[in-house]
């Protein structure tokens, strides 16, 4: 029987979803994980990426950020955030995807707010509106499509990383791949391969899922222009 057939009869076993520690429990903790960094990144990433938008400056500065933070291995932070007052578990864990996740989020926060029409600012300011009120009710209405696009990007790549977990004990699908291993190739492959297949499976729902969203929240005459945007603003990232 090879790993495939393994993976397959491992995952048609009724018992290894509903026993404790099982798919269902260890689901459960791999999407609580990655909602908690996510929305971490977002408490951290989006007032800043929307201030500096606004303001006009701290284009290097969204740079050096997203740079800094995608330098940093994340495999290495969940190495050491555990050895500090975090401990083990899932705390160090969420603010290590916290930090992945930051990029994404920044760099489309400070492009939306940069990709309105500076007709539309002078028309807003011209009708009164201060700075906030300028951000809160024009700039960030206009971003949510950037928003959007930055959440989904970064949501993907938290859940399908969050799978390292498992290195500091702090639950998720990883964990079905840490037993494997820990039952040896011969044994444990099939449930290896299954838990793979999981994490695989949920990064490409949760995809779907968010790139559904983002379509909804972006207006048609927007879409093309949000997609340029959003690739100018990946490339900026990973460019330098």
């Amino acid at each position: 029987m090879n790993a495939f057939e393994q993976a397959v009869r491992w995952l048609n076993d009724p018992l290894n979803w509903t026993n404790p520690g099982g798919i269902l429990d260890r689901l459960g903790e791999h999407l609580t994980i990655s909602a908690a960094a996510v929305a971490l990144g977002c408490l951290v990433a989006w007032p800043i990426g929307l201030w500096l938008g606004h303001r006009g400056r701290g284009g290097a500065l969204v740079l050096l950020i997203s740079n800094v933070t995608l330098a940093i291995p994340t495999l290495a932070l969940l190495t050491i955030l555990p050895l500090t007052a975090l401990g083990f578990g899932q705390r160090p864990v969420i603010v290590a995807l916290a930090v992945f996740a930051v990029p994404p989020l920044l760099a489309n926060a400070y492009t939306g707010v940069r990709q309105v029409d500076p007709e539309t600012r002078d028309a807003a300011r011209g009708m009164g509106l201060s700075g906030g009120q300028l951000l809160r009710r024009v700039e960030l209405p206009l971003a949510v499509p950037y928003l959007a696009a930055g959440f989904r990007t970064a949501a993907v790549q938290v859940v399908a990383t969050a799978a390292l977990a498992s290195f500091v004990n702090g639950g998720g699908l990883g964990q079905i791949i840490s037993a494997g291993f820990g039952l040896g190739i011969g044994v444990g492959g099939g449930q290896i391969l299954a838990g793979g297949l999981l994490v695989a499976l949920l990064a490409l729902l949760v995809e779907v899922i968010l790139a559904t969203v983002e379509r909804a929240v972006t207006p048609r005459p927007l879409r093309r222009t949000t997609r340029r945007a959003n690739r100018r603003a990946a490339a900026a990232i990973s460019g330098s």
